[in-house]
């Protein structure tokens, strides 16, 4: 049983490594589209505007069997239309922390919206007024301001995502999850209830890694509002 169990925590390196690149490429799409909906220019607000609607619209699941099944059918396709037998393969790893951050983008271009949004525009205007370019005033001002108002949003985002990588175990991907179901099936005749013991051991190493995670972003949040008076119901 042992074996299955080191076997089971080699996938928790995979869900890591998944669901960190998953929330950069969120955090990059997030504070893009975010700009996008908050940019004076009408096309920039309607193109930030479809990216969260039709996103969120649709299940994860969904996503990942199209772009990842979807995708790699489109470069065969294009490889041979050029005259090759098939196309270069997608790297499940890849496709995943794609797919889930591009999902995810969605969810943190709101939070990231909201939060800009919540720093008082007089903020950057006194940027503005000093010389500040744009820029410099949203790095320097409105960015350690907004972190405050975006932290609680973002850690909920972070814990859903990170269950959601779940769905990389059905593009052949060697996570907790997947690995955990092989075991249970492996070990099905020699250990009695193998499948609810190792999907149960799955489920607390997700539940370690959110409790480490909700920890460290709870000394974050109050690190960024250090100063701030706390309202009381």
């Amino acid at each position: 049983m042992t074996t299955y169990f080191i076997q089971i925590l080699q996938g928790l390196l995979v869900t890591l490594g998944v669901s960190l690149g998953a929330l950069v490429v969120a955090a990059v799409l997030g504070l893009a589209g975010a700009a996008a909906k908050l940019s004076p220019y009408r096309w920039l607000n309607w193109v930030g505007d479809i990216y969260s609607t039709v996103i969120r619209g649709v299940p994860d699941l969904v996503w990942m069997l199209l772009l990842y099944f979807g995708g790699q059918i489109l470069i065969n396709d294009i490889f041979e239309a050029m005259g090759y037998r098939s196309g270069p393969q997608i790297n499940p790893f890849v496709a995943g922390v794609l797919t889930i951050g591009f999902v995810y983008g969605a969810y943190m271009t709101e939070t990231f919206r909201g939060a800009i949004m919540s720093v008082p525009k007089g903020q950057s205007e006194a940027g503005w007024a000093y010389g500040m370019s744009r820029f410099y005033t949203f790095r320097r001002m409105v960015l350690p301001q907004m972190v405050r108002f975006a932290l609680p949003s973002f850690t909920n985002n972070w814990l859903v995502l990170l269950k959601a990588t779940a769905l990389v175990s059905v593009i052949g991907l060697a996570d907790i999850t997947n690995l955990a179901k092989q075991a249970g099936a492996a070990a099905r005749g020699e250990i009695p209830g193998a499948a609810i013991i190792f999907m149960a051991f799955a489920g607390f190493l997700y539940l370690l890694i959110s409790t480490v995670s909700l920890i460290l972003l709870r000394k974050a949040e109050a690190r960024y509002s250090v100063g701030v008076k706390r309202g009381e119901f």
